[in-house]
């Protein structure tokens, strides 16, 4: 009997030993539903400050707007002076693209838009942000800007059809969105349910003919204008932070004809992650929020009195 006992004994250990083993080394799945857990469980506690306790090394994968590639820099660079083994590698296009890229399986951790539309799609039809992740971050405000010097008679986005040409993103892009929508609401394009599906040859059209030269982003507009291939252009104000010596403002387009041009955050469902990874990229998300973040954000010419 003592031996049959020990026997038993020996097998019911083996059998937890196993069992534990299985936990451990789970597939990415298992490991990936804990990460976001965690980093929803977080937000939803309320944790939105950055955390001071040094995050183990580990690199988070960020999706930018292209409009945010100047400022994203600083921000990184001020953001590894408390977290160093965190590196953050930017990828920036426009929100349209990078959102299809996402769509399409790239890994990414975090996902900046330019717009909310794109992160609406990202979470409401595709399910794929962090329960309790998502927060807005900075306004921004749509251009007509012109090379230096360039005599233009367009005082703005009411007379831009006066231009010979003008750079212009497609309206998949955000700027190339509120572009639309501010002709649609000062009477030059016709009301649409949907403006960013309002194609560049109709926004030609309904501009008396104009050349347009069609934009894949904002950065390729702003080099359009810098560089004098068009008369104007539509870019955001942040596009030409530090390049008053080649590009003029010709009008800040009221927000009464954009609407608010709100650029959310959040993080993004990465079966790849893991646990350290996904505290980092919600402790990164909690530093854009932050007062040191703001600072930076409002040198670049952003707005950051904006609510969730």
């Amino acid at each position: 009997m003592k031996k049959r006992a020990l026997v038993l004994l020996l097998v019911a250990s083996l059998a937890g030993s196993v069992a534990l083993t299985g936990c451990s080394n789970g597939g990415n799945s298992t490991g990936t539903t804990a990460a976001n857990t965690t980093a929803a469980q977080t937000a939803a506690a309320g944790t939105t400050a950055a955390s001071t306790d040094k995050i183990e090394a580990t690199e988070i994968k960020i999706f930018a707007a292209k409009s945010l590639n100047k400022v994203m820099e600083e921000l990184i660079t001020e953001y590894n002076k408390t977290q160093p083994n965190v590196k953050v590698t930017g990828s920036y296009d426009s929100s349209g693209t990078l959102l299809t890229q996402i769509q399409e399986g790239a890994a990414c951790d975090v996902f900046f838009s330019a717009a909310q539309k794109q992160m609406n799609t990202l979470q409401d039809e595709n399910k794929l942000v962090v329960d309790g992740t998502r927060h807005n971050v900075v306004n921004n405000q749509v251009c007509v800007v012109t090379p230096k010097n360039s005599g233009t008679k367009v005082t703005g986005i009411a007379n831009i059809k006066d231009a010979k040409n003008l750079a212009l993103a497609d309206g998949s892009v955000p700027v190339g969105k509120y572009t639309r929508q501010a002709l649609v609401n000062g009477g030059q394009l016709e009301k649409v349910e949907d403006v960013s599906k309002i194609t560049t040859q109709q926004v030609s059209d309904a501009l008396g003919g104009i050349e347009i030269n069609e934009c894949p982003n904002v950065g390729a507009v702003t080099a359009a204008i810098a560089e004098g291939s068009n008369e104007v252009g539509t870019v955001y104000w942040s596009d030409i932070y530090g390049m008053d010596d080649k590009i003029d403002i010709v009008e800040k387009v009221p927000y009464d004809l954009t609407g608010d041009v709100i650029y959310p955050v959040a993080q993004v469902v990465n079966k790849e992650a893991t646990e350290v990874e996904s505290t980092a990229a919600v402790d990164f998300i909690n530093f854009l929020t932050s007062d040191a973040a703001k600072a930076i954000f409002e040198k670049y010419q952003f707005d950051t009195n904006v609510t969730d």
